[in-house]
Order: structure tokens, then sequence, then C-alpha cells
């Protein structure tokens, strides 16, 4: 079965304002993740957008309209797309509401439309982890994988840990 990547903003997604000089997402909400794929030659996925959010912006409603979203999916493979900064709160509250799918958040630290960015290697890890792991709900950064239910953000090293 094919993978469902769910887009819900975060970093990766956005761009460079030349207006504001500010990072943004894309009036026209279009996905730097389709770029991601592209790079890295991956196979193709089904992708739905959900929202171009910051996850610093997201509330109780906006994460019911992911569980909603997963649970609603006929696919049991699936990547979520998230901004960082409250990706761990994402993945405590999908954790044992989703059933029997495999569900894995991921994000970067650096818009993937700037470069040197992490977002290839992170999206790349997720949709393994997605095809691989068990049934749960899990967090992909840094090469490695976490338990959605442990996942936290170290703001001191810019990495997560479980």
């Amino acid at each position: 079965m094919t993978v469902l990547i769910l887009i819900t903003g975060g970093t990766l997604d956005k761009v460079h304002d030349t207006i504001t000089e500010g990072l943004i997402f894309c009036p026209d909400r279009r996905s730097q993740v389709p770029h991601v794929l592209e790079t890295g030659r991956s196979a193709d996925f089904d992708m739905r957008i959900l929202m171009q959010k910051d996850s610093l912006d997201m509330d109780a409603a906006d994460r019911a309209m992911i569980l909603d979203a997963v649970n609603s999916a006929s696919h049991s493979q699936i990547v979520i797309t998230h901004g960082t900064g409250t990706m761990e709160l994402t993945a405590k509250y999908l954790d044992g509401k989703t059933g029997d799918k495999t569900v894995v958040l991921t994000g970067a630290m650096r818009p993937y439309s700037l470069g040197r960015s992490d977002a290839g290697f992170n999206l790349g890890g997720a949709l393994i982890a997605a095809q691989t792991l068990g049934a749960g709900v899990y967090a992909v950064m840094n090469g490695a994988v976490f338990a959605g239910k442990d996942v936290r953000k170290d703001t001191q090293t810019g990495r997560f840990d479980g």
C-alpha cells in the first residue's frame, strides 16, 4: 500500500519572502514536499495538504483535524510533516488514537527552500519508518525514531530526544 503524506506546514514548507525578508508559506499553498521527494528520486506517494501553519500557532482544533485525517484515511501508513515547535504535543495527542495505523511525524529545523536543510534526511527517514514499523505513533528526526509518547525537542541543542 502507498504511504500517505499529510502536510501541515512547519519550517520544512517555508520560503523566503522578498518583501518582508521573513519566512512565509507560499501564498498559493504549494508545498515543498514534492520538491523534496523529487530531489530524492522517490517513488510516488499520495499527498494531502491539511494546512500550512507554523506549529506554534496550532491549537486543539488543528490537532483534531489531523487526527480525523489520519483516522479517515484508507492508508495504513501515514507520514505527517509538522513544525518542530510543537511536534511533540501533536505526537502525544495522536498516541493511542490511530488504531492499527503507523503514523510518523517529521519536519525540518531549516526550510527546504533555503538549502542545507535537514528536510530530505528527515522525510526520507520518516517514509522508511512508516513502511517498516508496526502500528503506533512515532516521530523521526535527526536520524532517530522516537515513540510518539516520548519524543521531545531539546531547544538548547536543536535536536530531538526520546
